[in-house]
């Protein structure tokens, strides 16, 4: 949904890739390893491709949230979150497999949670089921409602990807989006 914002032909492929946090690693690292080993897999079997990897966590305090799977969890993270800070942070990679480089960033975005209600809480996902989200909720429904404020320079990065940052990473690696031959299939 994001990409195609940017009106340039793509394809999506899940790699299967261990998503395991290594001993030590920081999050901002997690998400950046993950973003590049994603871009590295499907570089296997895309050799010729721009390949754009992504992974996200969010964060509260030290704490690192991720997809809650289901109802019980996924309100025992919004419990957590209430009236909090939670930053986002968002590892992108842009590798030019042809060419073998890559641009690899961590684009890092908060959410101040509003003090909710439980009884909101519970109404909220119920009616958007969002556990398959970092962080357990949509910011682009419902879970908007939630937040009290928000706070970053690249607003997409919430969602999963962050749009200004790739343009610009798309930019470097000498795709130009305004060009109406980058909308041609």
């Amino acid at each position: 949904m994001l990409l195609q914002r940017l009106g340039l032909p793509f394809t999506t492929f899940a790699p299967a890739v261990d998503e395991s946090q290594h001993a030590g690693e920081v999050p901002a690292d997690l998400v950046i390893r993950l973003a590049r080993h994603k871009a590295r897999a499907i570089a296997i079997r895309f050799p010729a491709a721009l390949i754009i990897g992504a992974d996200q966590v969010a964060t509260l305090g030290s704490q690192m949230l991720g997809k809650a799977g289901d109802f019980q969890r996924a309100a025992e993270q919004l419990i957590l979150m209430r009236g909090r800070p939670v930053t986002f942070l968002t590892g992108i990679c842009v590798l030019d497999a042809a060419q073998g480089t890559e641009q690899v960033e961590c684009v890092p975005y908060t959410v101040h949670m509003r003090n909710y209600t439980d009884e909101e809480l519970q109404s909220y996902l119920l009616r958007e089921q969002p556990y398959d989200c970092v962080g357990s909720f949509k910011s682009e429904g419902l879970g908007i409602a939630l937040f009290e404020k928000m706070s970053g320079d690249d607003p997409t990065a919430l969602i999963g990807l962050p749009l200004i940052t790739l343009t610009r990473m798309l930019t470097n690696a000498g795709i130009d989006v305004f060009a109406p031959a980058a909308h041609s299939a």
